[in-house]
């Protein structure tokens, strides 16, 4: 990808995100980016922090791993997005200032005893299974409850909202649905939960749909790195 191409993406998604705030009567910027970077270069995110962006989701450890020592002199809010490995929490709790996916308090737990004393609380986001789908990961809007309220007592980290995938939708078909039911599990939970106001959903092809329905937060990765490479 081309540094021309990646300002341009940067710079077009940050417009349709403002004129979906716009659109949904939402209040300015209360919609935040997450520029996914799976796959992508220290190189690539270093150019994406000299315009602006700031925080940068990655679905492995590894890379994580790999690529926070060479851009450690930027202060970039560093998202981990993809399913969790018990063995890779100590990198996740080393590394990360977000986790959005997890859907089981043996996670939460190994999360919170290996974040490092000194660090700022890990900041965590249960993963719903909104669509029920069994190959996805997620805990199930019945369990959720117990699970947040499990997650909320622990120390080191700080349950802050939610986070779903909903299931592909057929063509001009719409997730609001499931954007919708995702913000209603939020706001009930929000209740009992002072600190839990982060909504992470929407993607590069529904982010409109998702801000309408009251995302807080959308992870963003083809419209602004282009395909990844696997």
């Amino acid at each position: 990808m081309m540094p021309t191409d990646l300002v341009r993406n940067i710079s077009e998604v940050t417009r349709r995100i403002r004129s979906a705030e716009v659109a949904a009567d939402r209040e300015e910027y209360s919609v935040s980016l997450l520029a996914v970077s799976k796959t992508k270069s220290a190189a690539l995110i270093r150019i994406a922090y000299q315009q602006g962006q700031t925080a940068f989701g990655e679905n492995y450890a590894q890379e994580i791993l790999e690529k926070a020592p060479l851009l450690a002199d930027l202060p970039i809010e560093w998202h981990f997005v993809g399913p969790i490995q018990s063995n890779k929490t100590a990198t996740i709790a080393t590394y990360c200032d977000w986790v959005h996916s997890v859907d089981r308090l043996k996670i939460a737990r190994r999360l919170s005893e290996q974040r490092p004393p000194g660090k700022d609380p890990l900041n965590v986001l249960i993963q719903v299974n909104i669509s029920g789908e069994s190959s996805k990961s997620g805990v199930s809007p019945e369990a959720l409850p117990d699970l947040a309220e499990s997650v909320s007592s622990l120390p080191g980290i700080l349950l802050r909202g939610l986070m779903a995938i909903p299931a592909p939708q057929k063509p001009d078909a719409s997730p609001r649905a499931a954007f919708k039911a995702l913000r209603e599990l939020k706001d009930d939970l929000a209740l009992a939960l002072p600190d839990f106001d982060t909504l992470s959903m929407g993607m590069s092809a529904d982010l409109e749909d998702a801000i309408a329905e009251g995302a807080t937060l959308v992870r963003i990765g083809t419209d602004i790195f282009g395909a990844r490479y696997n």
